[in-house]
């Protein structure tokens, strides 16, 4: 997590302005609530939003999950302070409306904070990228689930853990390949597979492949049967390199 070097400690010289995406929130005494942000410079951030709680709260439904505000803030010792917010993207309320889109945005704000929680270099692309997917996810302009595993394989790309498809994972070895493995980096080849390698169905390759690079107009008309079977190489892919399973991945709906 990245914090806000400062050496005039006035009010003033504490002040920093970004544009942020609301990943988590939780309840703070009677009115506040401590916000859990993604950044696009100051990496992730965990800020006190005062007096939000209440039905005169200026700025509370700017600061709910899933939305995309301008901040003004404050930094703290422990915590900063949000002073001000003016909404960006209002994404939040129609994905709330929506189970699906719901849980599908849960588990990739969680990833992201996860993701972002040490990672100081890569913020910015995953803001980008995570605030993307969201608009995408509130416009549905593709299945929820598509959206879900195109925006967790990218995101693990952007943090440094990007799978292959095509070439070998471990030596490089031009593909098609049959065999999958997570701990290797993707796709092996024979020589390179590990005992108890799941062999996808060469569809789900490729539809693993056009997720990664935002083909949609070949995931957009993927069968049903090779969604699944990506999405389930999608989370153990996830779950090896985070090194824990999400929480909120097993309550998204799959078709």
């Amino acid at each position: 997590m990245r914090r806000l070097d400062v050496a005039n400690p006035s009010f003033a010289a504490r002040s920093y302005r970004d544009d942020a995406v609301v990943l988590r929130t939780h309840k703070l005494g009677e009115a506040d609530r401590i916000i859990t942000l993604l950044t696009k410079h100051h990496g992730q951030v965990r800020a006190v939003a005062k007096g939000v709680r209440r039905t005169s709260s200026r700025f509370g439904a700017r600061l709910e999950p899933f939305m995309v505000a301008d901040l003004q803030l404050v930094s703290g010792r422990t915590l900063d302070i949000v002073t001000q917010a003016v909404a960006k993207g209002a994404y939040g309320s129609s994905i709330a409306a929506d189970y699906g889109r719901f849980t599908v945005a849960a588990a990739m704000t969680e990833t992201a904070e996860k993701l972002t929680d040490a990672d100081t270099e890569s913020g910015t692309a995953q803001y980008n990228l995570l605030v993307g997917a969201l608009a995408a996810l509130s416009r549905s302009d593709h299945p929820p689930e598509l959206i879900l595993d195109s925006y967790l394989l990218r995101a693990l790309a952007t943090g440094g853990w990007a799978p292959s498809f095509t070439a070998c994972a471990r030596c490089g070895r031009p593909g098609p390949h049959t065999a999958f493995a997570a701990p290797v980096g993707g796709m092996v080849c024979g020589d390179c597979r590990p005992p108890g390698s799941p062999a996808p169905a060469a569809e789900t390759v490729v539809l693993l492949g056009a997720l990664l690079t935002g083909n949609w107009e070949v995931a957009d008309v993927s069968d049903p049967r090779h969604r699944r079977e990506a999405a389930g190489l999608v989370a153990s892919y996830l779950q090896w390199h985070l090194e824990r399973a999400l929480k909120s991945l097993k309550h998204v709906e799959r078709s």
